[in-house]
């Protein structure tokens, strides 16, 4: 198995969305390689010999090597949001639903660390209509987190001066573990995703905001 989809983010069968299976395999030797030259060093001969393709055969199912990073942005963002708006519209108080948010979202960019550096840090390698897909994207990203600790603020139990700051300070610290971890690490992504929500929850003043 490929790191691609060893760290797609758990699923049972990583990016299953994508049919056929040869568009599959296209995408995941695009992940692979993306992460490992970036987007501007990699060629579509490059992804076609890891897909075990000839050049050819990727443009029947992606005209351009931009669209394969776009769709790859696309579907990565989109679980991404996914996982936080779960957390988001958990039953539990603000507390609760910050520390699943930020321990979700850890855990998925240290399963998922190679598809996680393409989708975090190819961005700007997009044209301006995929980009701004992206941008929208992000945009909800950042409102899950910023709904949750605004709702910590009301309820009292964060203390926090500047919500929009905050959040980008905690996404920050989510998305860089896909930069620095390691699967052969002294820490499970499990174990990471439990530190940083620990963090994260000192950084909001939670607990300390009730006894202020």
């Amino acid at each position: 198995m490929s790191t691609a989809e060893e760290t797609a983010g758990g699923d049972t069968q990583p990016w299953g969305e994508v049919t056929p299976d040869a568009a599959r395999r296209l995408l995941l030797a695009a992940v692979e390689a993306f992460a490992e030259r970036g987007y501007h060093a990699t060629t579509t001969r490059d992804i076609a010999g890891r897909a075990g393709m000839s050049p050819a055969a990727l443009y029947i199912h992606y005209k351009t090597k931009e669209e394969l990073l776009h769709r790859i942005s696309r579907i990565g963002h989109e679980k991404a949001l996914d996982i936080l708006r779960t957390a988001s519209g958990g039953d539990g108080a603000a507390t609760e639903r910050l520390a699943d948010a930020v321990s979700s979202f850890v855990r998925w960019h240290a399963r998922g660390r190679t598809t996680a550096r393409v989708v975090q840090y190819e961005l700007d390698s997009l044209g301006p209509d995929a980009r701004a897909e992206i941008v929208g994207l992000r945009r909800q990203v950042d409102a899950e987190v910023r709904g949750i600790i605004e709702d910590g603020v009301r309820s009292g139990e964060f203390d926090v001066p500047d919500v929009p700051g905050t959040t980008l300070a905690v996404l920050s610290l989510c998305i860089d573990v896909a930069r620095w971890f390691n699967v052969d690490g002294p820490r499970t992504p499990e174990e990471v995703g439990a530190l940083y929500a620990d963090l994260v929850l000192r950084m909001v003043g939670a607990g300390a905001a009730a006894t202020s």
